[in-house]
């Protein structure tokens, strides 16, 4: 299958390969945020003969350093991306997570007796023999040396490796062995027709998903009716490198460090968190306040070992929901990442399992000449990973939506009882940090 027109591709003098089924896999990466890139990165090392291409609806002058958004990396995420090459370029922009605190606003049963201890669970990197649980970094911060470290390779290797800016794909289709990415492109552009541009690969991977909102609805869907505000606030006090969890009547409440203190005259420096709070959307407690009654209502919301709270930014707020793939594989594409599973916040887990999506792609991929039998290794070798972060998030999710007595009181009660239980607590950890293997 040949392409009817040439790509605009990173480099624009670069020969486009003819994609011929019978020679080496010529692979289309759709989406050129972290997952997406993270593979194409992956792919270029280990199947040193394919021909790889990066699609993304975003123009080449897009500045992705400017998105604002905060990301979660577990340890698992950031060995991957030393791997790649990339951790040392962004490492600057991210702060460590040395220890988690997860606990429950209302007290436990056991708290009622005196038996078990006010803090919850509190999970430690150097209880895990780690040096960090994993990372926090700003969405631009991560994107930005992926992206440069995809524009290098591509002008090393112009004939193998390449990216096309600026023109969305709206329709992936299998034909054959192989698959139809069908871009949309400008009217009139050289080679198109009626602003369509069809492209042909021998697999595509499909790694845009977008946010659930604007999202077509998959197999596996559920509305939580919750709403994420997202923003960030500052503290005084508490401790360096601590992200904490609180489950409230309302929703969870998280708090994740991030890099560089604010530093005012002849005051102690201030700790900078992002902050993603949960809310009924029916009886959303956040929408109607100001700045200061945010502030005290979190004050109230969080534990002591927090800190002071002494400033809230602006907060954008999110719609929440489930929305999945029952599988990843459909004949010659395949999704990962958000383009596969969105989950809610509740366990800032989705990036991480999207990077173990395309790490176990790349390696299936290497391994095997049959790309047919690849693909179904990587739908049996994932499952268990992904179903069991999905149930987990669905069922934390839809908890806080049930008015059943005593509910907090046994979720108290079952943190308490974890944090007892050393060996239970240790491999929740390493599930959290590395996924299940």
């Amino acid at each position: 299958m040949t392409p009817s027109a040439a790509p605009v591709v990173s480099d624009p003098s670069a020969a486009v390969p003819v994609r011929d089924p019978a020679g080496p896999l010529h692979l289309a990466v759709i989406g050129a945020g972290p997952v997406g890139l993270a593979l194409a990165l992956h792919a270029a090392r280990r199947l040193p003969q394919a021909h790889i291409c990066v699609h993304d609806r975003l123009p080449p002058s897009h500045d992705v350093t400017a998105d604002p958004r905060t990301l979660a990396l577990s340890q698992g995420s950031v060995v991957e991306l030393r791997r790649l090459g990339v951790w040392e370029a962004m490492a600057e922009h991210a702060e460590p997570i040395r220890r988690v605190h997860v606990s429950q606003q209302q007290p436990g049963l056991l708290d009622l007796l005196g038996r078990a201890p006010s803090a919850g669970l509190q999970i430690r990197a150097e209880d895990e023999g780690v040096e960090q649980l994993g990372a926090v970094i700003p969405y631009g911060r991560l994107v930005a040396p992926m992206r440069a470290a995809w524009l290098a390779a591509c002008a090393r290797e112009p004939r193998r490796l390449s990216a096309v800016w600026g023109q969305p794909v709206r329709d992936v289709r299998t034909v054959g062995a192989g698959v139809e990415v069908d871009l949309a492109t400008e009217a009139g552009e050289p080679g198109a027709e009626r602003g369509r541009l069809v492209e042909s690969y021998a697999l595509a991977v499909i790694a845009e998903g977008g946010v659930y909102t604007e999202q077509a609805r998959r197999a596996v869907t559920r509305d939580y009716r919750q709403t994420a505000w997202v923003g960030t606030v500052e503290v005084e006090g508490g401790e360096a490198g601590s992200a904490y969890e609180r489950f409230t009547p309302h929703g969870p409440v998280a708090l994740l460090p991030l890099p560089g203190a604010v530093e005012r005259p002849g005051q102690a420096p201030r700790r900078r968190y992002s902050l993603v709070w949960c809310a009924d959307s029916a009886d959303d407690p956040v929408a109607g306040l100001n700045d200061v009654q945010r502030l005290a209502v979190l004050t109230h919301l969080l534990p002591a070992q927090v800190g002071r709270l002494v400033a809230i930014g602006p907060l954008k707020s999110f719609a929440l929901g489930l929305n999945a793939e029952h599988t990843l594989v459909r004949g010659r594409s395949v999704r990962i990442g958000n383009a596969a599973q969105t989950l809610h916040p509740v366990a800032g887990q989705g990036l991480n399992l999207g990077l173990r999506d395309a790490h176990e792609l790349v390696r299936r991929l290497a391994a095997s000449d049959d790309v047919d039998q690849a693909l179904r290794r990587v739908e049996w070798q994932r499952a268990p990973d992904r179903w069991a972060m999905i149930a987990a998030t669905d069922f934390l999710a839809r908890s806080f939506t049930w008015n059943l007595p005593g509910l907090g009181t046994l979720r108290g009660s079952a943190l308490a009882a974890l944090e007892r239980a050393t060996p239970l607590k240790s491999l929740l950890a390493r599930r959290m940090m590395f996924g299940r293997r």
